[in-house]
Parts: structure tokens; C-alpha cells; sequence
């Protein structure tokens, strides 16, 4: 047997057929383009872990630490980062707070609620939270 025969197939058995996919077969249905958003939002999401520990660090190590932070920031390749890390993670929480309905079942006394009730008071709590650290900071 030749070198080729032999790693086409085993014995004479054929090669099972393999249908070639496309790189970007998730682009052509809306719900695998939103899991492949939400995957990738993963990745912005510990972006802003990393950013909020380097300014916490700045902080700490003094007035000159946080001007270089402060300096860096104004970069507009970070300030850029920084607003699609904000879209990724704005999808991230709307996608997770609208699968919360499958992942956990509340009832009220003995009656399941429906699904809108538990996304929306994911929702609710967000803009609560939201306007709470608004407040704080807008003074």
C-alpha cells in the first residue's frame, strides 16, 4: 500500500464525508451571532476587572500614580477600548439577565411567575443600582 492509500482510509473502509463549514457560520442566524457576542463579551468584561485594579492601584500609590493613570487613560486608543468594552458589556448583562428566567424558577405562593416578571425585576434592580451609583458619583 502506498503512503496515501493508507491515510485516506482504513482497510476498505471510506473516508467519512466531512461537509466543509465556513469560518463565519455563526454570522447567519441571529441567535449564534448573539452566543458569539456573549462569549466574546467575556473577554471586555475582565478588561474592566483589569482597568478597575489598575486604578485602584494608581489610587493607592499616590497623587503622581493616579495623573500617570489619569494621562493613560486619555489615550484614545484606550478611551476606544473603553467604549466597546462598555457595548460588550452592556450586551453581556442584557443577554444574561434575559436567560435568568431559564436558569431559576421563582414562585409565589405555589404559582410559578412568568419569565417577563423575573427579567424584569433583573432589569429593575440594574436601573436602581445604576441611578443609586449615578447619585454617587454625579453627587
Amino acid at each position: 500500500m502506498s503512503d496515501t492509500t493508507a491515510t485516506s482510509h482504513v482497510g476498505n473502509q471510506p473516508r467519512p464525508y466531512r461537509r466543509r463549514v465556513p469560518i463565519l457560520w455563526w454570522v447567519r442566524r441571529r441567535s449564534y451571532l448573539l452566543f458569539v457576542a456573549r462569549e466574546v463579551s467575556s473577554v471586555f468584561v475582565a478588561w474592566f476587572v483589569v482597568f478597575l485594579l489598575l486604578l485602584v492601584r494608581a489610587v493607592l500609590s499616590g497623587e503622581d500614580a493616579y495623573r500617570r493613570f489619569l494621562d493613560w487613560t486619555a489615550n484614545p486608543f484606550v478611551l476606544a477600548l473603553n467604549v466597546v468594552a462598555l457595548l460588550f458589556v452592556l450586551l453581556h448583562a442584557v443577554t444574561w439577565f434575559n436567560l435568568a428566567p431559564q436558569a431559576m424558577v421563582v414562585k409565589v405562593r405555589g404559582r410559578r411567575l412568568p419569565p417577563v416578571l423575573i427579567a424584569a425585576a433583573h432589569f429593575g434592580a440594574w436601573a436602581v443600582v445604576s441611578a443609586v451609583v449615578a447619585w454617587i458619583v454625579l453627587g
